[in-house]
């Protein structure tokens, strides 16, 4: 800082050093006026060049996160949908080895299977219906309906931020139609081997007690390899679904520490923001007020031409 010399008025030395320091002072006390009213400790590149590059990094991170864990959760929501839909089945298929036991017994004639056949023909059904209304987004999650048996569709879900990575697949490999077709081990294959979809008594057959496993006797084990089926297909959803909240429950500690990060270097201290615009208030006063009386210093030189 220069020196202060009185008697040269022209130059007024003492009352620049004043306007510079309360420019200095407005100067920042608009930056801490602005990081009050903002919230944010950057406002601007200039206020922490490097700051702001990590800060943008974080904040593109945590986006990401933010969208995973979004992903995820829709992803859960589509396994509770598979589930529900195998569960379902699951209890018809139950309902269906009750009434296929009670078709062996001696008990009952010739009329009464007829009976229980047109029951397990709606079950069936039925069980093609709940395959064919489970979907999401026009993906089929049980595979489709008819003498097909269907396909369940591929799955991508969004499980990570690792760029090509990020997915992971998911697939409950045949579908769980009632029909289906041993060759291609697509559906639950209820029928008997010499059923055609395309005949008029399309259906369950009712043998006459003699026919084997292509007659009544062998209900009670086709309905046994489906409901094992179901199970093993429940089974993959639940660890599927198991491993999405395991990946979950990561990811949102990640998100939590990369949002402590970014809030650490982005985002202001109000505490100390506050405490240093009082400071700066203060100060501006008081500097203007030395500006006016440096202002008027030179004013005693006029005695001299008295």
């Amino acid at each position: 800082m220069p020196n202060v010399d009185l008697t040269r008025v022209a130059g007024n030395i003492g009352a620049l050093n004043s306007l510079n320091s309360l420019s200095y002072i407005n100067n920042q006390l608009t930056i801490h006026q602005a990081r009050l009213a903002s919230g944010r400790r950057i406002n601007e590149a200039a206020d922490d060049p490097a700051g702001l590059v990590m800060a943008t990094t974080f904040d593109a991170r945590r986006e990401s996160y933010k969208t995973v864990l979004k992903a995820i959760g829709d992803a859960k929501n589509v396994m509770s949908m598979a589930e529900g839909g195998l569960r379902k089945i699951s209890e018809i298929l139950t309902k269906m080895r009750g009434k296929a036991l009670e078709a062996l017994g001696s008990t009952i004639g010739t009329e009464e299977r007829a009976a229980i056949k047109q029951q397990l023909d709606a079950f069936a059904a039925e069980i093609d219906a709940i395959v064919e209304t489970t979907k999401w987004n026009q993906n089929s999650l049980l595979g489709f309906s008819g003498s097909a048996g269907g396909i369940a569709s591929n799955l991508k879900f969004l499980t990570d931020v690792a760029g090509s990575q990020s997915t992971t697949a998911f697939n409950l490999g045949s579908g769980f139609g009632a029909y289906g077709d041993v060759s291609t081990s697509a559906g639950l294959h209820l029928y008997s081997t010499n059923w055609d979809p395309s005949a008029s008594d399309g259906g369950f057959y009712v043998g006459d007690g003699t026919s084997g496993s292509n007659g009544y006797e062998g209900w009670v084990g086709r309905i046994d390899t489906a409901i094992e089926k179901v199970k093993t297909g429940i089974g993959t959803i639940g660890a599927f679904s198991a491993r999405l909240t395991f990946k979950e429950e990561q990811l949102s500690v990640a998100y939590t520490n990369t949002e402590g990060a970014y809030n650490r270097i982005m985002n202001a201290n109000m505490a100390e923001e506050q405490v240093n615009a009082s400071k700066f208030l203060i100060l501006q006063q008081t500097a203007t007020s030395m500006l006016a009386q440096a202002n008027s210093a030179p004013q005693f030189l006029l005695s001299l031409f008295r």
